[in-house]
């Protein structure tokens, strides 16, 4: 599984932190970690939680990633930012147990967890027991076990709800601001790993017109 790493700009000190909790657990199970970034608070291309949202919506649609983790001070601003876009279901995450659930019950693509509320003494340690919460078993198993088949039906239906309430993720690329646009996607190592993941034809090719437009090369 391809999981990206996003981290936004008030919590940008973090990141390696986080992305050592990360790979520590993900690694070792299989699955490649994509950090996107933002690596230091330094870093030239900043991400709010928005762009969190609307880049999380670009790479799950795109195929550059099947899994995002991300976040913010409590994480509710990047959840409700990546589940503005259509085919994304983030759910808030604080602790194992929300992780175990989230992956049991839900079974969505993102997470978003707070780097700063409740932040404190052995964090990492909470990081890396969520994720492999997450990423050691099989999700989508159910729990209770016996609500596993209602829980599934569930999933499905609301699937469906969100294909009939947002736009498709090129629709949205077309009409989003560009200038929002293109901060989301102006991080240091964005085009090496979204070009090497991306299959989706129609999203790769209006990226690589973004990104190659003077305005974001001289940004």
């Amino acid at each position: 599984m391809k999981i990206a790493l996003i981290i936004e700009n008030s919590q940008a000190a973090k990141s390696e932190t986080v992305h050592a909790a990360l790979t520590a657990v993900a690694e070792p199970l299989g699955h490649e970690v994509f950090h996107y970034g933002m690596y230091t608070p330094e870093d030239k291309a900043s991400l709010t939680y928005v762009m969190n949202g609307l880049l999380t919506g670009i790479l799950l649609n795109s195929g550059a990633a099947d899994f995002v983790v991300t976040g913010c001070g409590t994480g509710t601003g990047s959840m409700l930012a990546a589940n503005a876009m259509p085919g994304v279901f983030c759910g808030l995450i604080i602790d194992p147990t929300d992780a175990f659930l989230f992956g049991q019950i839900n079974d969505g693509n993102a997470i978003a967890m707070p780097y700063a509320k409740g932040f404190g003494w052995a964090a990492e340690l909470n990081l890396q027991d969520v994720y492999r919460k997450l990423f050691e078993g099989e999700r989508g198993l159910g729990y209770p076990k016996e609500r596993a088949e209602i829980m599934r039906k569930n999933r499905g239906v609301l699937k469906d709800l969100k294909a009939v309430t947002c736009h498709d993720m090129l629709t949205v690329l077309k009409t989003v601001d560009q200038d929002l646009l293109k901060a989301a996607v102006a991080g240091e190592r964005f085009q090496e790993y979204f070009f090497a993941n991306a299959t989706d034809e129609g999203i790769r090719a209006y990226i690589k017109g973004l990104v190659q437009s003077p305005a974001l090369e001289t940004a």
